[in-house]
């Protein structure tokens, strides 16, 4: 017992020293709240945080493509720096992470301090009672470092800034599920090993002037169960008054009808799990996305997420047990046959049932410009509340129905390795085996008119099934539907899921037609098929009458025939991936 007083005397006795010292000082509290630091002073302060305290460790979850540490603090209160002990303290788990786009870097300095003031200046110690916090401040690095004050023309400070976008000029906030980018793909591995109970996204907004710091998202338009929905509910009511009391004003996140123009009304949506709160959603955790206003100045940003993000570990400390709780129920529901049994959303649209909302905007006039002959968006200094149109209620446009298992042929090893970073388990087929399958083949496809992040995406596909008994070679992989992440499973392997492989153009090589035939070979065996059945001739009539647009040439009329023989490659338009609805097949693998 005396030897736990002299260590409790001596820590805080070194706790106070640390206080007194202006070391501790960040790098954006020293420029003044005027500007943010780079890579190198945030791995320095960093690294200086985890060497003054046992209760933090500093670490790297990998390397960018340029070469850089993608950094990681643990903060734990009994030193549990791995998954497998925090989860076995009963703890929950936060994860912050900042600068996924680089210039929005609110989260970084806010983050920082955060820590410092809890584990230096012992100012908020309770937060660690039972929670473990996982921070990330720069999570694009090599964006970060092309620093500049030009990268952010709509944004209010800080002096410089990253860049949006990766080396390798991708989107990570819009790389979560199909996870191109090695950052993604480390990121991935990092989340699914911890599995944060509450994960925070922290970025800067674009848009409208009005007069919120912060607006936010969070799913809770009934795409999540309800014990999630109920939860984050009560959440926001409970932040929204704490962050009142600082003088911070919070709204859900802004998109107007017509971009700029408050009186349009307001139009929210389900976030796809390309984006990081639609991701942790197919998870079975919840997500916040925070957005500073960028019309702001910085250290007004700053203030706001560092108290936030307090309020939200405040809030985590005192349910940490319920949210542990639901969190299990969620993976325990997702993976259950009575879930299988009932048709599953991918996609909403926002319906056309709308509310009248107050919303703290400022006073604006509509110009028509002498540059353009477009709307100039002429805002006040003068602040105005509005009564406006919200369009918020969802509703599903895409139902799939989710089988026993997905089985992916061996030949598709990109997709088979992407599995294991979603934390997705799957069997490797040691034989070639039969299976009955339910089968995809694909109509009338269409492509976006520009590559997007990277890949040509398909917009649009008509979809035809059928069973059939179909060979899978050995090296093929049986994904059972019976585990936690079979929303992931289902939102990457279901076409029509709007983050799938297939709209991501991961599968665009099935739509190449590969075979060709000679027109003079085709005239002759067109005529001949006609002879033996005359109905096709008044069947390709017809098609080319109605459809001038597709048969407007020589090639495509005969190509018409082409596609009715048996030289026609019958794996074209067909998704390589079989839906297994008889467990039995899969049960003795």
């Amino acid at each position: 017992m005396k030897k736990v007083l002299v260590f409790c005397a001596i820590y805080l006795f070194s706790n106070i020293l640390h206080a007194q010292n202006p070391d501790w000082l960040t790098y954006y509290e020293k420029s003044g709240y005027l500007e943010t630091p780079r890579y190198d002073k945030t791995i320095e302060y960093c690294l200086q945080l985890a060497n003054a305290s046992p209760l933090v460790r500093y670490s790297s979850f990998g390397k960018s493509p340029q070469g850089r540490d993608l950094p990681l603090l643990i903060i734990d209160k009994n030193k549990n720096f791995t998954p497998e002990s925090v989860r076995n303290s009963g703890n929950a788990v936060l994860l912050v992470e900042a600068c996924i786009h680089a210039g929005e870097s609110e989260g970084k300095d806010a983050g920082l301090m955060l820590i410092r003031d809890i584990i230096i200046h012992n100012k908020y110690p309770e937060l660690l009672d039972h929670v473990t916090i996982l921070f990330i401040p720069i999570f694009n690095v090599d964006g970060h470092e092309r620093f500049s004050p030009y990268n952010r023309i709509n944004q209010n400070g800080p002096k410089e800034m990253g860049w949006r976008t990766t080396a390798q000029n991708l989107n990570l906030n819009r790389d979560f599920i199909k996870a191109d980018a090695p950052e993604m793909q480390q990121w991935l591995k990092l989340f699914n090993s911890w599995l944060p109970d509450f994960f925070i996204d922290v970025h800067t907004t674009d848009g409208a002037d009005y007069q919120y710091t912060i607006t936010y998202g969070m799913n809770t338009y009934g795409n999540m169960n309800k014990q999630h929905t109920d939860w984050q509910n009560k959440y926001l009511i409970e932040i929204e008054d704490m962050l009142k009391k600082d003088n911070v004003l919070i709204f859900p996140y802004v998109s107007f009808r017509q971009w700029h123009d408050p009186r349009s009304g307001l139009i929210h949506g389900i976030g796809s799990p390309r984006y990081s709160t639609g991701y942790s959603t197919v998870q079975n955790r919840l997500g916040l996305l925070i957005e500073t206003h960028m019309l702001k100045d910085y250290k007004t940003r700053v203030d706001a997420t560092y108290n936030m993000i307090r309020h939200s570990i405040t809030i985590m400390n005192r349910d940490h047990n319920y949210l542990i709780e639901i969190n299990h129920n969620a993976d325990k529901e997702v993976a259950s046959k009575e879930f299988r049994k009932q048709e599953f959303a991918v996609s909403y649209n926002t319906s056309s049932d709308s509310s009248i909302v107050k919303f703290k905007g400022v006073d604006y006039e509509i110009i028509k410009s002498d540059l353009t002959s477009d709307n100039w968006f002429v805002y006040s200094k003068e602040p105005k509340e509005f009564d406006i149109v919200s369009f918020e209620k969802q509703e599903p446009v895409e139902f799939v129905k989710m089988p026993e298992a997905y089985i992916i042929p061996v030949e598709w090893t990109e997709i088979i390795n992407r599995l294991s970073l979603h934390g997705i388990k799957y069997k490797i087929l040691e034989k070639t085996t039969e299976f009955q399958v339910e089968m995809i083949k694909f109509t009338n496809v269409s492509f976006g008119r520009s590559s997007f992040e990277g890949r040509q995406m398909v917009q649009d596909v008509n979809m035809q099934t059928s069973f059939v008994k179909k060979e899978f070679p050995a090296g093929s992989v049986i994904i059972d539907m019976n585990q936690r992440t079979a929303l992931v499973i289902a939102h990457l392997l279901e076409p029509n899921a709007p983050d799938s492989y297939l709209k991501w153009g991961f599968f665009n090589p099935i739509f190449e037609r590969k075979e060709y035939v000679e027109t003079y070979v085709m005239e002759k065996m067109a005529r001949e098929m006609i002879a033996k059945n005359p109905e096709l001739k008044v069947e390709y009539d017809k098609v080319v009458a109605d459809n001038p647009e597709i048969y407007n040439n020589q090639y495509a009329k005969l190509f018409w025939f082409f596609a009715r023989t048996p030289y026609w490659d019958q794996q074209l338009n067909l998704y390589p991936i079989g839906k297994i609805y008889d467990i039995n097949q899969i049960k003795d693998l």
